[in-house]
């Protein structure tokens, strides 16, 4: 018999909690996809306003402040029980590797989880537009600008920098799984998404919010934005966190763990 892992039985439980929710109550699992980019446009939002005020103090502060508040909005997302679409990358690809469900449900589960995601980035990035932060905006301010270097990168940069993304997502959640602590949670996470936040990297369903929120604070005047650009980058950073999260650290820990050994998380 097998050594039981600590870590995938409490991954094998997330599991079922999702496939029984997604089954018996859709409406719910909808609104916890929609909910998990609520918490995301907020950290996005508040980690541009506080990017946009240090930039002014000096060059480079910006970039310091957003990696450190954008980190929040996963925070969030992991203790109100949101569903996000890149988290579940890893979560749908150890199900299915691992028999607790089949490829079919999975991929419903997952391009559910995403569309609603993309339903809450839009809304809510559209609303947060209306706030007084966002309002009278110039056109070289440090969200405006950031915005359109993520809409004009390379399509190997974006790929590249999607895997990298999602494995720091998911190590985070991981990590945090697998520690008692609250407060240990929350450093684990923020200190963890700081890194690819403040590297830049592309995270798909956090380019949801992001992409609204550049687009109607511009009035749409912004020349990268265009339907190519975001497409994409859409396209090319969620087949990154899927490379990333999914195959990476979902399917690469699934089989470790998959072992005779004692070795196991």
């Amino acid at each position: 018999m097998n050594p039981v892992s600590p870590l995938f039985e409490k991954i094998d439980a997330s599991i079922e909690k999702k496939v029984d929710l997604f089954d018996n109550s859709f409406a719910r699992y909808a609104l916890r996809a929609i909910f998990a980019c609520l918490f995301l446009t907020l950290g996005t939002a508040v980690a541009f306003a506080i990017a946009m005020k240090g930039e002014a103090i000096a060059h480079g502060l910006g970039k310091i402040l957003y990696a450190f508040m954008f980190s929040w909005g996963l925070v969030m997302i992991l203790y109100m029980n949101a569903e996000l679409g890149t988290s579940n990358m890893l979560y749908m690809t150890v199900g299915v590797y691992r028999k607790r469900l089949n490829l079919s449900k999975a991929l419903k589960i997952l391009f559910t989880c995403i569309l609603f995601n993309l339903i809450g980035g839009l809304l809510f990035g559209f609303l947060v537009s209306a706030t007084s932060p966002f309002q009278s905006l110039a056109l070289d301010n440090y969200m405006l600008e950031s915005v359109a270097t993520k809409l004009t990168k390379p399509t190997m940069t974006i790929l590249v920098e999607a895997m990298f993304a999602n494995i720091l997502v998911n190590t985070a959640v991981l990590i945090s799984m697998r520690m008692r602590d609250d407060a240990g949670k929350v450093l684990t996470v923020v200190f963890i998404i700081f890194i690819f936040s403040f590297l830049g990297y592309e995270h798909v369903i956090a380019n949801f919010p992001a992409f609204t929120l550049a687009f109607f604070a511009s009035g749409g005047q912004m020349d990268a934005m265009t339907l190519g650009n975001i497409v994409h980058n859409l396209l090319f950073a969620l087949l990154g966190n899927y490379i990333g999260g999914g195959l990476v650290m979902g399917l690469g820990y699934a089989w470790l763990n998959q072992s005779k050994s004692a070795y196991v998380d």
